[in-house]
């Protein structure tokens, strides 16, 4: 399967040849031998399932396809073996895509309707959504092309419905096709369907909106509403939907429909399809911590689901026109049965081309069969592909049940109403994101901005700042806020504005908190962890419930956005209820050793006394939550200096610790600057522990007071930054190389230590890569960060701007800056800062981190990983590493080259998440353990040991009675 998706977008002989040989070799042939003569039906890694057959392959092949390759490439050598493997590729391409173009298309499905395989055509243009304006210009030409190709055979007299048609790819016209950028959407996609539209409208051929991702539904929707009330559009009924079964809210989408039809007079086209993004949208729920899915979770659900809109569809006959898209024999004889039941006759059925030919043609139901034609280079074919295969290879699907000898007819055509009578509803093996670690802990639960409710919410909770009197905060020592004067907060994006205030803790505040942390301690640490664990739960609840308030005041004092700050709640949910679950298992009772007879051996956990906890801006609620919960976990009590630039939320976090119940002298908060607060801190020899995330620089001085401190050994848990990097070879896709690398460098404005630094290009595509991450730039928004559609808000302070800038003037000289935005209106108002694309021509001309959007850029030679990881590995730094690579052999090498704390394959480098992807590094980059790891807890603790010698008694009863 990664040998189709990827081989033929490689440009290099030597990696095709590379990429060729690893799939074959990971093959698991020999499961496949004396079951058929076609061995490939169940092999994923080739698919080469054609029509419900397979190409036929040499008995020697069957034999042993490893010895036959090699045999082959002894005999024909490398060449002619990478020249056969593309020409399969082909095939394969030409399996399920008409034609490269419009032209190609129609001549080939002229031949097609000529032998009674096909009725009409629907075309669509292959490819990704757009990453670029530039990228959308040209599938809208393509579109366009489509439409006027398709008119020119249409003979305008009939019915939309009698002849060809296009699909269009909504997300394909522009880059940021999203909800939260509904505004961008109307004002400069729209103009371009309602052209399209109107094309198809004077020619009179039918026009479908494709159905994309579930967060896309409800604006693909609103783009329908407005079309169907345009003018220019009244008296065309070739306007289509395409609606996705295996969504829930499909059967209100199509009372939708209904409605909106007999409101403007249109009767539409709706595409009944199961859908073909069901995958992602589980992952997506899961990684979202969504409190459900939007989809259905079991094959049956849909099924059960596509009869029911169907039964809708064909009601409405005088605002639809059903099609039917489906190769399920079932669901086809169902709808003729429903079509008669209702007395609508007026339906077609269609399928994708490539797949259905048999079922149809054995039906023989005399009706109308549309084929969804793929139209594109065989470049623009690969994701469309491997999806169709994985269809047709999955265990649930039609086709494959169909084709499988071992599975009986009537389990091939099941009633899916008497699977969802008998089954479950949901499927078991498949939990529901709340549940997603199971009885272990609760998920987080996320916030969804594309709903129109939560961006609502999040506005009410924006202006209830902006309204509501500055915050004034200051220390907190045994649970009494001493407040009044002090520094004054402001906006980040907007420095007139005043948000609050904070009173810096005195040498008499520090010197209570010690004391009362140091009196408490010995009585919190004896609760024992499950009694500890219960208030940590209740934090990770009382947060939750707080979320709104919290992410915008995050928004409001450190500029994240609201994306940003969904995250970091979450994240702070998540350590509290980690930590409360491993001090539960972990510090509540005494663990049993092995040893000798006669005598009983037990380790225990206890807290180390008071820690000290700095935490950093950047992540000012879910770092500093993290900290200080992983320490009151492990039995200490807390003593917590938030940064200078956010001590409102630290302020805001301590107040919710106090309300779920935390007593006032296990935490205290002494927010302050480095060299006064912090150094006071650090100094004191009441200070237990130390845990820190910040720069080198500071870890370094900090470390070194507590070696220069009389008194015992304390341990420092230090998490600092790195020159994170980022590998491609020439296997990667273009659309996800550059939505990872957009993310990880400019994602909370490059203000993450986990954020790209310097991006590795190979030299063959990089000159393609540079140009798709500038035009992916070009389409961020900066703005104010309470706004929903905001990517970037202010970097922290103007130092760091200052920083920033300065570095960038200075690369203008010693290397070249490629592309910088305006940081717009924030730019004068606030903090703002462009983000910028800076092109080196070595390795030595960076040294250090710069903490903010800038992303690096250097070409290579990916035969010379080893050399370019040690010359990264010399820099000192281990945090996080991205590889983008469909080669397992490269993914391999750059981590052996390259060894870091967090490596990320084929994803983004930021996000880490709590118990899943446990974050730290070493080196430069932090002593480790890992955050939110199963080794944490136990540097903040102190281990004892108890030995009984039961013997001393006279004898080991025990053993006696043996």
């Amino acid at each position: 399967m990664c040998l189709a998706e990827a081989l033929l977008r490689v440009p290099d002989a030597e990696t095709r040849d590379e990429l060729i040989a690893e799939k074959i070799r990971s093959g698991d042939w020999s499961a496949h031998q004396g079951q058929s003569e076609s061995w490939l039906v169940n092999a994923s890694t080739w698919g080469l399932m054609l029509t419900g057959q397979v190409i036929g392959v040499p008995a020697s092949l069957k034999k042993g396809p490893a010895k036959f390759i090699q045999g082959l490439i002894r005999e024909s050598g490398e060449p002619v073996i990478r020249a056969a493997m593309m020409q399969a590729m082909r095939i394969m391409g030409e399996q399920f895509v008409l034609g490269r173009t419009v032209k190609d298309a129609q001549k080939r499905g002229r031949r097609m309707v000529k032998a009674g395989d096909a009725a009409h055509f629907s075309f669509d243009m292959l490819g990704e959504g757009a990453r670029t304006a530039e990228d959308a210009a040209r599938y809208l030409k393509a579109y366009q092309h489509a439409i006027d190709g398709v008119a020119a055979e249409k003979d305008k007299s009939t019915a939309p419905e009698q002849g060809n048609g296009v699909s269009v790819k909504m997300s394909a016209l522009h880059p940021r096709y999203e909800a939260v950028n509904r505004a961008r959407i109307m004002d400069e996609m729209y103009p371009s369907v309602l052209e399209l539209c109107e094309r198809a409208a004077k020619a009179n051929i039918n026009l479908c909106l494709d159905a994309e991702e579930a967060d896309r539904l409800v604006l693909s929707l609103q783009i329908l509403d407005r079309l169907a009330r345009e003018p220019s559009l009244r008296n065309w009924n070739g306007l289509g939907l395409a609606v996705q079964a295996y969504q829930k809210r499909a059967g209100d989408v199509i009372d939708r429909l209904k409605d909106l039809a007999e409101q403007t007079g249109h009767r539409f086209m709706v595409r009944l399809v199961k859908g073909a993004y069901w995958d992602s949208e589980i992952k997506h729920a899961h990684v979202e911590g969504y409190p459900n899915f939007p989809v259905f979770t079991t094959k049956a659900g849909t099924d059960f689901n596509y009869l029911a809109c169907a039964r809708k569809m064909l009601e409405a006959k005088d605002a639809i026109y059903p099609q039917f898209a489906t190769h399920n024999a079932h669901s086809v004889a169902a709808i003729e049965m429903l079509a008669d039941e209702i007395g609508n006759s007026t339906f077609e059925f269609q399928r994708l081309h490539g797949m259905g030919e048999a079922l149809y043609g054995a039906a023989g139901l005399g009706r109308r069969v549309r084929v969804y034609a793929p139209v594109g280079a065989h470049k623009d074919l690969l994701p469309y592909l491997v999806r169709r295969l994985l269809e047709n290879g999955a265990n649930t699907s039609f086709v494959h049940s169909f084709l499988d000898p071992d599975v009986p007819p009537e389990q091939v055509v099941a009633d899916p109403i008497v699977k969802v009578e008998v089954g479950p509803r949901r499927h078991p093996r498949i939990p529901t994101p709340p549940r997603l670690y199971g009885a272990e802990r609760r998920n987080s639960t996320g916030l969804d901005l594309s709903q129109r409710s939560v961006r609502d919410e999040m506005a009410a909770a924006i202006k209830s700042f902006r309204d509501s009197p500055s915050i004034a905060a200051g220390p907190i020592v045994s649970g009494k806020a001493v407040t009044g004067g002090g520094e004054m907060i402001r906006v980040p994006f907007d420095t007139e504005t005043v948000l609050g205030s904070c009173r810096e803790a005195q040498d008499d505040d520090i010197d209570r908190a010690l004391t009362a942390a140091t009196r408490f301690q010995p009585g919190w640490d004896e609760l024992g962890g499950a009694e500890r664990a219960k208030h940590l739960r209740a934090m990770g609840d009382a947060l939750e419930e707080n979320a709104e308030r919290l992410i915008a005041l995050m928004a409001r004092e450190a500029g994240k956005t609201l994306a940003d700050g969904i995250a970091e709640v979450r994240e702070a949910v998540d350590f509290c209820r980690y930590y409360a679950m491993q001090a539960e298992a972990e510090f509540t009772t005494l663990q049993k050793l092995h040893g000798p007879t006669g005598e009983t051996n037990h380790i225990s956990l206890h807290g180390r006394g008071v820690f000290c906890c700095i935490s950093p801006w950047n992540f000012p609620l879910a770092i500093f939550t993290g900290q200080v919960s992983a320490a009151l976990a492990a039995g200490n009590t807390v003593v917590a200096k938030p940064a200078e630039q956010t001590p409102l939320i630290a302020f805001e976090a301590v107040k919710l610790f106090q309300k779920v119940g935390l007593p006032g002298d296990a935490l205290h908060l002494l927010p302050g600057g480095g060299e006064s607060v912090g150094a006071k801190l650090i100094g004191d020899l009441r200070v237990s522990g130390v845990c820190f995330t910040g720069g080198t620089t500071t870890a370094r001085i900090i470390n070194k007071t507590l070696a220069d401190r009389d008194g015992p050994i304390t341990p420092l848990i230090a998490e600092t930054g790195g020159l994170n990097s980022m590998f491609v070879d020439t296997t990667a896709l273009r659309e996800q190389v550059i939505d990872d690398v957009i993310d990880s460098a400019f994602g909370s404005a490059g203000q993450r230590c986990s954020a790209l630094r310097i991006v590795f290009l190979p030299n063959e595509t990089a000159d393609h890569l540079i140009e798709g991450l500038i035009g992916a730039m070009d389409e961020l928004n900066i703005g104010d960060p309470g706004q929903p559609n905001t990517d970037l808000g202010p970097v922290i302070d103007a130092e760091s701007r200052a920083s920033l800038q300065a570095y960038v003037q200075m690369m203008k000289d010693e290397a070249t800056v490629l592309h910088q935005l305006s940081p717009g209106r924030i730019g004068e108002t606030g903090y703002g800062f462009g983000p910028a694309l800076i092109e080196l021509s070595s390795i030595d001309q960076i040294t250090e981190e710069k903490f903010g959007p800038i992303l690096h850029v250097l070409r290579y030679d990916p035969d010379d990983i080893a050399e370019v990881g040690a010359m990264m590995r010399g820099k000192g730094y281990g945090l996080t590493l991205g590889v983008h690579s469909r080669l397992e052999s490269f993914q391999q090498e750059v981590r052996d080259a390259y060894p870091v704390g967090n490596t990320y394959v084929n994803r983004s480098m930021t996000g880490a998440v709590v118990g899943v992807q446990p974050f730290g590094g070493d080196g430069l980059s932090g002593t480790g353990p890992k955050a939110g790891g199963p080794h944490y807890l136990h540097r903040f603790a102190t281990e004892r040991t108890l030995t009984v010698n039961i013997t001393a008694q006279g004898g080991d009863a025990e053993l006696l009675s043996l």
